[in-house]
């Protein structure tokens, strides 16, 4: 069993940076794909960012790529989401979740095993 926990969410301006945090527990964390999801009010969840156990492949939705970056330190079984450059289109709960002694990543949130409660990110514009 795998448990995660966000933290790092809040409020911040368009333009603004946050960085999330995740943190599980268990012994397979460095051989499991970590990815980043997100759903908006009335939106179904999207796939934002992943990243693999071995060799920290990494792989960002269009809409993230060059203001987000998704990391992690195996030592203290935490994967982060650096985001730079927030609009107002980034609002929603961000959720973390692992995809558990798998090599590959996956952008459809069904190939993941494990989910985080989620944190809310709110942009104001």
């Amino acid at each position: 069993q795998v448990q995660l926990e966000e933290s790092g969410g809040g409020l911040v301006q368009a333009g603004g940076s946050l960085r999330l945090s995740c943190a599980a527990s268990g012994r397979t964390f460095s051989n499991s794909v970590m990815g980043w999801f997100r759903q908006a009010p009335g939106k179904e969840r999207d796939f934002v960012a992943a990243i693999t156990g071995i060799g920290g492949v990494t792989v960002y939705a269009d809409s993230v790529k060059g203001r987000f970056t998704i990391s992690r330190d195996n030592a203290k079984n935490t994967v982060y989401l650096q985001m730079n450059s927030l609009k107002a289109e980034d609002t929603a709960v961000y959720s973390c979740a692992a995809r558990q002694m798998r090599l590959t990543i996956s952008r459809d949130s069904g190939g993941y095993d494990y989910w985080g409660q989620g944190t809310q990110v709110t942009v104001s514009s």
